[in-house]
């Protein structure tokens, strides 16, 4: 199995469940953002955590090319920014959770927009 294709498994699928989640659960998944900011440790796990996956997918999949692999390297480059910017920055997250407590369709767009990606890659993974 090449690494693009176990990739597109782990993270369409993982996508998939999640954001299905954040449709019938708004309301918790806000809380839940809520409480996260509270928690310095928290936040500075999530940094690490999104950071070393970001650099394991962009170490082991950096592919530039005009098909759908390369929704993966975003999401590595993603992953690499939001552990740098939690790391870094972690005082800033407060301002991103207020915007997501007083719009509450942002949460519903972007967990839109993660249930499309994890279509696409599903897709792309459990059919190759």
């Amino acid at each position: 199995m090449s690494i693009s294709i176990f990739i597109a498994k782990l993270l369409g699928t993982s996508m998939l469940v999640i954001s299905v989640g954040l449709f019938f659960n708004r309301d918790f998944f806000q809380s839940i953002l809520e409480d996260y900011c509270k928690n310095a440790a928290l936040v500075f796990f999530g940094g690490v955590l999104a950071l070393v996956v970001g650099l394991s997918i962009v170490l082991n999949h950096n592919v530039w090319e005009l098909s759908w692999r390369v929704i993966i390297t975003i999401y590595g480059w993603g992953g690499i920014i939001k552990g740098i910017w939690l790391i870094m920055f972690p005082r800033n997250l407060k301002r991103f959770v207020a915007f997501y407590t007083r719009n509450k369709t942002a949460l519903m767009v972007q967990a839109s927009a993660v249930f499309i990606f994890g279509v696409v890659l599903a897709y792309y993974g459990w059919t190759a």
